[in-house]
């Protein structure tokens, strides 16, 4: 197994609304990859948080008559609950208002100020206060206008701050080309490329306190603030800058904020500092509902969190992770959830189980027997989870996470079959004494099936894999190592008597869909 650090990110969300789909899927994505890594053996450091800044957390006050350090500590603790309710085991959670961040974020901009990469100039164009960003005319669509994206868009003129951002585009296209996996999937480091084939301007990064007064004072010019994306991408090194982690080895982040900030204003940002750019950055598509996207302006997608309260995190976990391929976008619905939670959850693993517990109840006295006979039934289940257990682990660990439980779930499936092909029911009513070591090698071999299913679905299902374990009389899995093998670790384990993993769905919760 592969030892070692492995730093993971997510985008720090925005305080200016409550979480929503968007943001529980990007948690869960991060989460999955963080626990799998550290089952593989990783030192894992996971980091999640709060970006506060900016001029619509500003307005949102104003408009809600209170101080913005209030309304930010509001939005922290929805989020926080949200991270609680889905599982997210995060190491820390770093807010952009936070005393250790601040420090970091001026330091920073001060090193680029004394190197004179940091300068001051007058500027007009256009900008859009929903992305809180200075525009320019191939930000336009094809008939003139402004996309939709940028809401509102003003012409302004005023003096500011300029990073000389254009400075190392070549350098960051020479990056790219030396480093094709940089961004995953590749076809969004594609997009990176070609965006940098016309030349880029440099960045402005201040805003002047009589417009914006909400932000991280400038360390050269108590005048200003620096720009929210300046301040919002430092969190990934502020949070770990004295504790020997970086660079980062994971950021993930949505497909609306990979061209510029991530892609282009924070590795160069880094490289005009000395520090090396983040190992890889996996880009996650978005969530629609009814063919629009999931996002808090639209309204439409704060309510699927209920459904992970009302038929718990790991159900809503997996119904997520199996359906979006990562790096492309995906439909939502409750009646797709249903069907999942009906057929994977409940059908497939829940019902496995409870053949198990039950048939063992019945011709074992609840106890794993021993596997005495070994024939092609049984081979061809061993051999298919020899082959599922690769795969899985290849896949899950590039990031194909949909992939990987579409391989797990044959195996599932395949066990269902198993029991259907040796009928232990009837092997139960033989006298034969072959028969009755057919029967012993069926219940151990379905017990065993289910271990290491359980293993595999941890970082996944972490409370129903530990449920799961804990019904086949084993600890919980902290590793893959060594327990991904067939082994005959159960052989004489006392079995639970019956459990329900996934209750029914009552027809009239599903009345309304989402």
């Amino acid at each position: 197994m592969s030892k070692g650090r492995f730093y993971l990110t997510t985008a720090i969300d925005y305080a200016n609304g409550a979480p929503h789909l968007g943001h529980a899927y990007e948690k869960i994505l991060a989460d999955v990859i963080a626990r799998h890594q550290r089952m593989r053996g990783k030192d894992v450091h996971f980091l999640t948080g709060l970006d506060e800044h900016g001029q619509k957390v500003q307005q949102t006050a104003e408009r809600q008559k209170q101080d913005p350090q209030i309304l930010c500590d509001g939005v922290a603790a929805l989020f926080r609950e949200m991270l609680c309710l889905l599982n997210i085991s995060n190491d820390d959670y770093i807010r952009t208002t936070e005393p250790r961040h601040k420090k970091v974020v001026q330091s920073l901009l001060q090193k680029l100020f004394d190197a004179g990469l940091i300068y001051r100039a007058e500027y007009t164009g256009f900008y859009s206060v929903r992305q809180e960003q200075f525009l320019h005319d191939k930000d336009r669509k094809e008939d003139g206008t402004w996309p939709e994206m940028f809401g509102e868009v003003t012409q302004i003129t005023e003096a500011n701050y300029f990073f000389r951002l254009a400075k190392f585009q070549p350098w960051l296209l020479e990056h790219l080309q030396s480093n094709p996996d940089f961004i995953y999937p590749r076809f969004r480091q594609n997009q990176v490329v070609e965006f940098l084939k016309d030349p880029i301007n440099d960045l402005c990064i201040s805003r002047p306190k009589t417009r914006l007064t909400w932000g991280i004072e400038l360390p050269f010019d108590k005048d200003y603030v620096t720009y929210v994306w300046f301040d919002a991408l430092v969190n990934y090194y502020s949070a770990v800058a004295d504790k020997d982690r970086w660079p980062a080895d994971v950021h993930v982040i949505g497909k609306d904020i990979l061209v510029p900030p991530h892609a282009v204003y924070w590795p160069c940002m880094l490289k005009a500092l000395g520090l090396e750019p983040p190992r890889r950055i996996v880009v996650h598509g978005w969530w629609n509902i009814a063919g629009a996207k999931a996002s808090k302006s639209a309204g439409n997608a704060i309510d699927t969190l209920d459904l992970a309260r009302k038929h718990g995190a790991d159900a809503f976990r997996y119904f997520l992770i199996r359906e979006m391929t990562v790096g492309q976008d995906s439909e939502f619905t409750q009646a797709q959830f249903e069907t999942r939670y009906r057929t994977d959850l409940g059908n497939d693993l829940g019902n496995l189980l409870n053949r198990l517990l039950n048939m063992t109840g019945r011709y074992a006295d609840g106890i794993v027997p021993e596997a005495k006979l070994d024939e092609a039934p049984e081979q061809a289940v061993r051999e298919l989870w020899a082959t599922t257990a690769t795969k899985y682990l290849a896949l899950s660990s590039d990031y194909q996470l949909k992939e990987s439980l579409e391989d797990l779930w044959i195996f599932i499936r395949s066990l269902n079959a198993y029991i259907e092909a040796r009928a232990p029911w009837k092997l139960g009513k033989s006298e034969d004494p072959t028969d009755k070591a057919r029967l012993q090698s069926c219940l151990a071999h379905i017990a065993e099936g289910l271990r290491l299913t359980a293993t595999a679905l941890t970082p996944v299902m972490p409370t129903i894999s530990q449920k799961l374990l804990a019904d086949l009389g084993v600890p919980e899995a902290t590793t893959f190592e060594g327990t991904l093998v067939w082994s005959n670790a159960l052989k004489g384990k006392k079995l639970a008597e019956k459990d329900i993993l996934f209750p029914p769905i009552i027809e009239a919760e599903s009345s309304a869909k989402t």
